[in-house]
């Protein structure tokens, strides 16, 4: 029986840090990232993408910026969703050419989502993600005065308008993504968290919010019942008592381990702290979760490598 894995990409896998960010700097990292993941489809292995989005929505906040006096500005849910256009044809056209190498003809298929968030949630009273570019504090003020946001100064670099980071609650689209697993698609969902929408009834309607793009590729493997997790980021293992002389690497360890290094302060909020939380949520489920460096997936699903948490 064919296993089902949700691969949820980081930043490193389509931006690196120094580069410009080109369609063709994109491009060249996307299509090395696509290689392991083809190798995943050819050893037989149903594969969901998910990705960050980042540096591209804050570029394609900044081109609203400058084109305002000439276009409408669009809010951040659509721009949201532009971003997961663009990545998605960029690993969608990338992937494809990988899996033909391969003689694989596998339909990939992108899926712009939108991922259920409660109106209630505690972040929406206390803004923290930043987004866009970087003002003075006087302007920061003039538009927080005039527009209602919220502004805070950031590490030292200038101001930045910051939004609520609601958890995840539903994948809208869990069913057409699940239908098209089942069809034998590689499907690429929830890219940078999924577009934020609140529900009233049967009406969505999209909200100013980022959601954890790892704590929504946990909701989307655990809605779409799938069997692994793999979250890659820029390190091979999870490490505890970091940059400390006592640091360890973890191999294996279980959800209740986890948990308590967590509650520990281990990890950080703005870096492996989400990570750890995604695969705890997944792996309680009583699934295996993943967290691997992007450079040896293939390494870490085979347990050569990577930090694996089950129940």
């Amino acid at each position: 029986m064919q296993r089902t894995i949700v691969v949820a990409l980081g930043g490193n896998a389509i931006l690196r840090p120094g580069q410009a960010g080109t369609a063709k700097d994109q491009f060249v990292n996307v299509k090395t990232t696509c290689e392991s993941i083809a190798r995943m489809v050819k050893q037989g292995y149903r594969v969901v993408i998910t990705h960050g989005n980042g540096p591209q929505v804050g570029n394609i906040l900044i081109q609203n910026l400058h084109s305002q006096d000439l276009v409408p500005a669009m809010p951040l849910d659509v721009c949201g969703a532009k971003s997961q256009g663009l990545i998605g044809y960029m690993i969608q056209q990338s992937l494809h050419n990988e899996l033909a190498k391969e003689g694989i003809n596998v339909p990939v298929v992108t899926v712009l989502t939108q991922v259920i968030v409660d109106e209630n949630d505690p972040a929406f009273r206390n803004p923290t993600k930043p987004i866009g570019p970087f003002y003075t504090e006087e302007e920061a003020r003039r538009f927080a005065r005039e527009r209602g946001e919220t502004w805070k100064e950031d590490s030292g670099r200038g101001w930045r308008k910051v939004v609520p980071s609601p958890l995840p609650v539903e994948i809208f689209e869990k069913s057409a993504i699940g239908a098209l697993i089942r069809e034998g698609a590689v499907v690429i969902a929830a890219g940078g968290g999924g577009i934020p929408v609140i529900r009233n009834g049967n009406t969505l309607h999209g909200i100013e919010a980022v959601i954890d793009k790892d704590l929504a590729s946990s909701k989307l493997a655990v809605d779409i019942k799938a069997d692994i997790l793999m979250i890659l980021t820029d390190v091979e293992r999870v490490a505890i008592n970091y940059r400390t002389p006592s640091e360890a690497y973890l191999t294996a360890i279980t959800v209740d381990e986890a948990k308590k290094y967590m509650d520990e302060g281990q990890f950080g909020a703005g870096s492996m702290g989400p990570k750890v939380q995604a695969a705890i949520d997944f792996a309680s489920c009583g699934k295996t979760s993943i967290i691997a460096s992007l450079n040896r997936s293939l390494d870490a699903l085979e347990g050569r490598t990577g930090t694996t948490i089950t129940l």
